[in-house]
């Protein structure tokens, strides 16, 4: 049975004592399912949330990402953090600058910062891939979850850091830390939707793990689509569709009747 949602402190007090799990989705039906398995942690698109949502996922901690790039000023960053928080985040997921994390702080809004792969910012590590394997780049990684935990920020994703760095960054900082592609020292495991269910037919990271082959079925259903389709043309041409059955009757009475006062007409 599952228990309130998790709060900010709860997650704080959890930090060391226990993995927890972290799913992005993007569907209604995805949450509910993250609900009904008992996923703690759900990022999530701004736009999926409201009223629908909290129904199908009511006790998951919720991290509506403020993507990189959509917002420009601290102003338009508080404004769509404040919309995310009332139609029912927990936290904010936020990549940009430390002065406008302040902000939010600032403000009472739980940011959750990004270091190590960040994708938007991918350029200036050397594109997709690890961060933090020599000891240059694993201190730019210590140094930017110290800069993110001074400036207010009470979690942070860490991604495809090599799973040493990652934990004894962890074991440092009293930030909530949600491992992507880090290995298990850290607070909690984050995987897309996507690549668990097997959906994503792109590139699988290497930290992924599918546990069901969705691309398959949704194979299968396309070409049953397509066949379907394909019969309901030939029934068309051919005066198959509509048959009697898909058809309303009118009495005959009321036809004559209606035959009468069209000719009048």
């Amino acid at each position: 049975m599952r228990h309130a949602r998790l709060t900010v402190a709860d997650l704080l007090a959890l930090k060391g004592q226990r993995q927890l799990s972290m799913l992005r989705v993007e569907t209604l039906e995805e949450a509910e399912a993250a609900e009904r398995a008992g996923v703690d942690l759900l990022s999530v698109p701004p736009e999926i949330l409201g009223r629908e949502f909290r129904d199908a996922a009511p006790t998951c901690f919720t991290f509506p990402g403020l993507e990189y790039g959509d917002f420009v000023s601290a102003e338009e960053y508080l404004r769509a953090a404040f919309k995310a928080l009332k139609a029912g985040g927990d936290a904010v997921w936020c990549a940009a600058s430390l002065q406008i994390i302040r902000r939010l702080r600032d403000e009472g809004v739980p940011v959750c910062g990004h270091v190590g792969l960040i994708p938007d910012k991918a350029t200036w590590t050397g594109g997709f891939r690890a961060v933090g394997k020599t000891a240059e780049t694993a201190m730019l990684v210590w140094q930017q979850t110290k800069a993110l935990e001074e400036a207010g920020v009470f979690c942070a994703e860490i991604e495809v850091v090599p799973a040493r760095v990652a934990t004894e960054v962890s074991r440092r900082t009293s930030m909530f830390m949600i491992s992507m592609g880090s290995g298990a020292g850290c607070d909690a495991q984050y995987l897309f939707a996507e690549d668990v269910l097997g959906s994503n037919r792109g590139h699988y990271p290497r930290h992924s793990k599918k546990y069901r082959d969705f691309a398959k079925h949704y194979d299968k259903l396309q070409r049953e689509r397509v066949a379907a389709f394909s019969e309901y043309v030939a029934d068309v041409r051919s005066g198959a569709y509509p048959a009697q059955e898909h058809m309303v009757e009118v009495p005959d009475k009321e036809l004559k009747r209606f035959l009468a006062q069209i000719k009048g007409a």
